[in-house]
């Protein structure tokens, strides 16, 4: 590749409609993850091959590696697993794509990578309860790299003006997506006994063809999204491994340069941590019994409720994107918080007497309302203070808190449930995630964000 090419503008090709219809159609396919697996089966699934485990010790406790785990805890761990190896992983990938042409290729290849580890869920039975959870970190660490490329092609397909619409189509195209193959997959449960299939087999067919899914569909993404050429030639003597150490090093260092985009960083790693823990533990929550602190309800019902979920937040997706176009990005986003500090509350002190199902499913129209619409603001947000050329190194660290991933949030559900026998206290927990989010997020300037990395063109930055 010559200076010339390694130069040439992604800015050129801007706003077109075919290249961003194939870029959405990455969240509707990936999408199938995060509902399918993430949202609905795997965690009641692991808990309960996991409390089988646990008959055979005093305590109630599963045993792995000779450590006691509750079997409600145990999914939300290997997601805090996941993602700490994402903190350790995703910023040098970022940094890598910066350097090369290689961001649609890699993007490809952690997708196939993340696919075939949930198609690969379908022999999680029995005494492989820990198979299950292994598989999950692996998956959701592909699920997160692939992510780095795709949000970083976002200031690529759009222009300044259009982020907000594009990334909120995005997100509405993730919940049309996901949310299909979870009413296929329902119905799917619902007659599994006509068909003659048991209960778990059901659940593995539905898992892996979550990953099926997700490969499937991205063929429609890789078909249409051009290939960007990177902004700066790989220096004399270095691989692109040893420039990605390098670039880690120097990225931390050069955030300095943009302290709006820090603080919004730091406010987006604490509130969007409560997120998506609460989008990973809700399935956990919503069908561990009463005694266990949960809401006792049974996986049609929960299942039911995910999927009416998924379709207001398509909705929701499109009328945040809206109302930032009329208040701000900021003021939204702050009165979506609001919103999830409420659900909070209202999981820990409510959802106990026989009105349960229908609070679940009322509670859960608020969770839709605000789930796509915050993501959505936040990643148009943070597509503004970025500096050009440093957009997949600059979204690796915004990753490390996206969808499906988050690190001290389930660590610390797990653990609270696991002290004190209860979910409850779980999910109480989060509040503080919500608050800390919303008293940092204020502060943030964001135009004055915006004019420090027009300030720092991309040569300029070290």
């Amino acid at each position: 590749m010559n200076a010339t090419a390694s130069a040439m503008p992604s800015a050129l090709r801007v706003n077109d409609r075919r290249e961003i219809f194939g870029w959405a159609m990455y969240d509707w396919a990936n999408s199938a993850f995060s509902t399918t697996v993430s949202a609905v089966f795997l965690g009641p699934y692991l808990a309960a091959l996991a409390a089988e485990a646990a008959r055979a010790y005093p305590d109630g406790n599963a045993r792995l590696l000779g450590i006691p785990i509750a079997p409600d805890s145990f999914f939300p761990y290997a997601v805090s697993i996941s993602v700490f190896l994402q903190v350790l992983f995703l910023p040098i990938l970022g940094a890598i794509a910066d350097y090369s042409h290689i961001r649609k290729r890699m993007m490809q290849f952690f997708a196939t990578v993340g696919a075939a580890a949930t198609i690969l869920m379908f022999f999680v039975a029995g005494d492989l309860w820990w198979l299950g959870g292994l598989l999950f970190v692996v998956a959701n660490l592909a699920f997160g790299a692939a992510v780095v490329f795709y949000n970083a092609y976002l200031p690529d397909i759009a222009s300044e003006d259009r982020r907000d619409w594009v990334s909120s189509y995005g997100w509405a195209m993730g919940y049309l997506g996901g949310g299909l193959l979870l009413a296929l997959n329902l119905a799917f449960y619902m007659f599994r006994g006509a068909l003659g299939i048991p209960s778990d087999l059901a659940v593995r067919i539905n898992l892996a063809s979550a990953g099926v899914w997700w490969l499937g569909f991205s063929f429609f993404t890789w078909a249409r999204l051009r290939s960007r050429y990177a902004v700066r030639p790989l220096p004399p003597g270095e691989t692109y491994l040893s420039v990605g150490f390098k670039q880690l090093i120097g990225t931390l260092r050069e955030l300095r340069r943009f302290p709006e985009t820090l603080k919004f960083l730091l406010a987006y790693f604490l509130y969007n941590d409560g997120i998506q823990t609460v989008i990973a533990v809700s399935s956990t929550f919503a069908a561990a019994p009463l005694a266990r602190g949960g809401v006792g309800l049974d996986t049609q019902t929960l299942t039911l409720a995910i999927l009416m979920i998924q379709f207001v937040a398509f909705l929701g997706a499109l009328f945040w994107g809206w109302l930032a176009t009329r208040i701000g990005a900021k003021p939204a986003l702050l009165a979506s918080l609001l919103i999830w500090t409420a659900v909070i509350i209202y999981g820990y002190g409510g959802l106990r007497g026989e009105t349960r199902v229908v609070e679940f499913f009322i509670l859960g129209a608020f969770i839709a309302l605000v789930l796509g619409g915050s993501q959505a603001i936040s990643r148009s947000l943070f597509a503004q203070m970025i500096p050009k050329g440093k957009e997949a190194e600059f979204y690796s660290f915004y990753e490390v808190s996206e969808r499906g991933t988050s690190w001290t949030g389930p660590l610390i559900f797990g653990l609270v449930n696991q002290w004190f026998g209860s979910l409850r206290y779980g999910i109480l927990a989060l509040i503080f995630y919500f608050i800390a989010g919303m008293l940092i997020l204020p502060f943030v300037n964001v135009r004055k964000g915006m004019e420090d990395v027009k300030r720092y063109p991309a040569h300029q930055v070290r």
